[in-house]
């Protein structure tokens, strides 16, 4: 085996992990996005009053004009997050879940983008709004088609799978200088400026 034989599961495994943290920052920043310009004033509305009294100035938020916005947003959010967490198949399925509540975001924001609604509109919030949205669809599809090869949250830290070999059977521990000794004994010892493995 050469040393580029040798070499290619690390780079495989590397490229995994950049493409996850990719995938994992699309998401979190397209959801935190969508939901701070889903709390923005989308709209304002000016109501006259009788003079000399000034107009009542209502604004409206993307929250206030479609209150399932930013609910979607914020679990995306946890979404983007589960995605470090989960491996396999149900990461796939997440990403599938992501790209759907991305496309919803942005579906609601270029609702507000084109709706006529009364008062002073400002359109670059549902603007950003939808650009977050897009940047969760993106993510989520991402991980929906590549995240069932990558690398999942603490592998480099498990316990390797034990093999079983046919060696001679042990018939007991050998006992040492701990044996029936409690935890709490040891401590008690090591405080005491004793050594508790000394025999």
């Amino acid at each position: 085996m050469t040393d580029h034989d040798r070499s290619e599961p690390g780079r495989r495994a590397g490229a995994g992990r950049r493409e996850l943290t990719y995938a994992m920052l699309l998401c979190l920043a397209g959801a935190g996005l969508a939901l701070w310009m889903a709390t923005r004033g989308w709209s304002v509305e000016l109501t006259a009053r009788p003079a000399p009294l000034p107009p009542v100035r209502e604004a409206r938020s993307g929250a206030a004009l479609l209150p399932w916005l930013p609910a979607l947003a914020v679990v995306a959010l946890a979404g983007g997050g589960a995605v470090l967490a989960t491996r396999g198949r149900v990461r796939r399925l997440l990403g599938v879940l992501l790209g759907a509540l991305g496309l919803a975001v942005s579906a609601g924001a270029g609702y507000g983008l084109v709706a006529d609604v009364d008062g002073v509109v400002s359109r670059q919030w549902p603007a950003l709004c939808l650009v977050g949205g897009l940047l969760v669809a993106v993510g989520g599809g991402w991980t929906a088609l590549r995240g069932g090869g990558w690398p999942a949250m603490g592998a480099r830290y498990e316990r390797p799978t034990r093999t079983v070999t046919e060696s001679k059977p042990t018939t007991a521990a050998t006992p040492g200088p701990m044996a029936g000794r409690r935890t709490t004994e040891a401590w008690d010892a090591l405080d005491r400026g004793e050594d508790p493995t000394a025999g």
